[in-house]
């Protein structure tokens, strides 16, 4: 499932507003998790969203970070697309962690027994590095925070 590509701005300084008539197939068809695909004069960006709800209109987060990759300014008009998010988190699972999860079957129940969101907050907190190693040490405190029984989010990501 995919919509038809359109041209939008911002409509506040993270976010960007869908036209209800595209929110509403996807919305209707139970995808509030998207894939955003954004481009701006030759520069193309691609992330996961979920599709927000606020006084009857539907909108998708769009941080600065991603504007200034994109290079995109307040007053600037963009084409989107939506496509179906068929990931099985909402987001891309890291190698590393992953890897540690498949290394750790205790960890990795405990891992799917968290709600959604803690999955993907979990996710993006070991994306965010750049390498590899750090990657999998940080993987590796939360599944062993998980297997200790700790499921608030700053302490699993603490080393004790």
């Amino acid at each position: 499932m995919k919509s038809p590509v359109f041209i939008t701005s911002l409509q506040s300084s993270h976010s960007v507003l869908i036209p209800l008539e595209i929110a509403k197939s996807f919305i209707t068809n139970n995808q509030k998790r998207v894939i955003i695909e954004i481009s701006f004069k030759d520069t193309h960006i691609k992330f996961h969203a979920a599709l927000l709800k606020r006084k009857e209109q539907f909108y998708v987060m769009f941080s600065q970070r991603k504007q200034k990759q994109l290079g995109v300014l307040p007053n600037d008009y963009f084409n989107i697309q939506l496509l179906e998010d068929t990931s099985k988190y909402g987001v891309e699972m890291s190698e590393e962690l992953e890897a540690v999860l498949q290394s750790d079957p205790e960890a990795s129940d405990i891992f799917e027994s968290l709600t959604a969101g803690m999955k993907r907050s979990l996710i993006y907190y070991v994306l965010q590095f750049k390498n590899s190693q750090t990657k999998i040490d940080k993987a590796l405190i939360i599944t062993e925070n998980l297997k200790l029984g700790i499921r608030d989010k700053k302490q699993l990501i603490k080393k004790l």
